[in-house]
């Protein structure tokens, strides 16, 4: 993807209808009691997706509505300990890590850690593309210009690729001295995949090789301390916003191996996930509910 065309589909993605959605409301909240998301996503439309890490429900919010209703029941899909979801309008694909759960008092554990993907319309089930036996958990997902999908595997160290038209995923890249609790994941217009680590807050680049295998992992100095880094979106040719759980979302400008951090918002507790509707940027919070910040990159 050259850089003119990288702009034109982040400019894309901020349409005037999402832009009047984003004026219009302050937070989205979820309508069930004890959903605990992770993560949220949101489409070209402004439509705003959650998924539940205590049902593994799909939570869906009308552009502009202020409040996500229960959209893939877990029990009709077969979901379990949803965390990551991103919205793909280029395949018409919903992305989702869900997670076994153990089972209490030594019972046997419920569920599969996998990649799924469902109909971003209907919701329709498309894939399960399950991890390696004994993987640890499926986090966040990012998709690459050539329509891949990638994976991180927290407490793993490593990502999974699923190529278009592949039926099963493969190990990518694996370093667990660097992204052991690997976590947010995201592609810039350089091709690479940029990663954070919760655990030692901090920040890597992942090449991709003209034969699609993965470059050495590069440690990326940032010009201030990322607190407990997770949620993690695209918003430029150069330039990454990320949600902390330390209680911020800051954006992340990269230049060689150096990233420059400006914080947009503090006071944000247990930032986890970001998603950029128009202007705005919606912020997963406590995992209760998002809130609307004003945001445009620099």
């Amino acid at each position: 993807m050259t850089l003119r065309h990288f702009i034109i589909a982040v400019i894309a993605v901020a349409s005037p209808t999402a832009l009047v959605y984003a004026q219009t409301r302050t937070e989205i909240t979820i309508n069930a009691t004890g959903a605990l998301p992770e993560n949220l996503t949101s489409s070209q439309d402004g439509t705003v997706f959650f998924g539940s890490t205590a049902t593994g429900t799909i939570y869906r919010a009308a552009p502009g509505a202020s409040q996500a209703e229960p959209w893939i029941q877990a029990a009709t899909a077969g979901l379990s300990n949803v965390l990551g979801v991103l919205a793909d309008d280029k395949t018409n694909t919903l992305w989702v890590c869900q997670n076994s759960v153990a089972g209490r008092g030594g019972a046997p554990a419920v569920g599969t850690t996998a990649l799924r993907s469902f109909d971003l319309r209907s919701g329709a089930a498309k894939g399960t593309f399950p991890f390696p036996p004994n993987s640890r958990i499926c986090n966040d997902i990012a998709v690459s210009a050539d329509g891949s999908a990638y994976a991180s595997e927290s407490f793993g160290g490593r990502v999974h690729r699923l190529k278009p038209g592949a039926t099963a995923l493969e190990v990518w890249v694996t370093d667990q001295q660097q992204l052991g609790v690997i976590d947010g994941i995201s592609f810039l217009a350089d091709g690479a995949l940029y990663a954070n680590n919760f655990s030692t807050g901090r920040l890597f680049r992942i090449p991709v090789n003209a034969d699609g295998s993965a470059g050495a992992v590069v440690p990326i100095e940032t010009s201030m301390p990322l607190g407990r880094p997770d949620g993690l979106r695209t918003v430029g040719p150069q330039t990454l916003i990320q949600a902390e759980q330390q209680g911020r979302l800051t954006e992340l400008t990269i230049s060689g191996n150096r990233a420059e951090v400006r914080v947009v918002q503090d006071s944000l507790p247990r930032a986890m996930g970001v998603t950029m509707v128009g202007n705005t940027a919606l912020v997963l919070v406590s995992q209760t509910k998002a809130v609307v910040v004003q945001y445009r990159p620099r």
